[in-house]
């Protein structure tokens, strides 16, 4: 019996792709994870912010084999209202100073255990989140203290497919890598 299996990403172990395929809840910070960190301001005003189709297409994929998505992210931006809207996201806040106390609070709604959440995250404040769920992530240009910090570090960059990744991962935990294309 191998130890390991090989993904999309390379090899990891049979014990860490069982902790992922145990995940009902995939949630996500926005800047730094489904973005690239950047924030463009227009003359006006306006804030511009970029995503990857790439990480929505794995969002899309994994809520199909009945993982909820969403985002924790301290900042407020209607941008992202549109995005996660779009992508069927169920779970969206936003302004939010304390990320764990919401990361329980879906937890209890939900009616299942930590380990059964994942959070993806880039920044120190992520951390807490981390020690309040089963699996934790983040973007290979996470803060080095976050990258110390995950369970798993990204081969991929936050906003150019670092969940697509982690969605890639629950897909291949769950043996729906080679069909997940013809059911999106």
């Amino acid at each position: 019996m191998s130890l390991t299996r090989l993904t999309p990403y390379g090899t990891i172990s049979e014990a860490l792709l069982e902790r992922i395929g145990k995940i009902r809840i995939l949630l996500s910070d926005v800047d730094g994870v489904l973005s690239d960190g950047k924030i463009y301001i227009s003359n006006s005003g306006d804030e511009i912010k970029s995503f990857n189709t790439k990480d929505g297409f794995g969002i899309v994929a994994i809520q199909k084999l009945g993982v909820d998505f969403g985002v924790i992210t301290g900042r407020e931006s209607e941008i992202v209202n549109i995005r996660m809207k779009s992508l069927g996201a169920k779970y969206v806040y936003q302004g939010i100073g304390d990320k764990t106390a919401i990361l329980q609070e879906i937890i209890k709604a939900a009616g299942i255990t930590a380990e059964e959440v994942a959070y993806i995250g880039d920044d120190i404040v992520d951390i807490t989140v981390f020690n309040g769920c089963g699996m934790s992530f983040c973007p290979r240009d996470a803060h080095p203290v976050v990258l110390a910090a995950a369970d798993y570090v990204c081969h991929l960059d936050g906003g150019n497919g670092a969940v697509r990744e982690v969605c890639d991962l629950i897909l291949t935990a769950r043996g729906a890598m080679n069909i997940i294309g013809a059911s999106i």
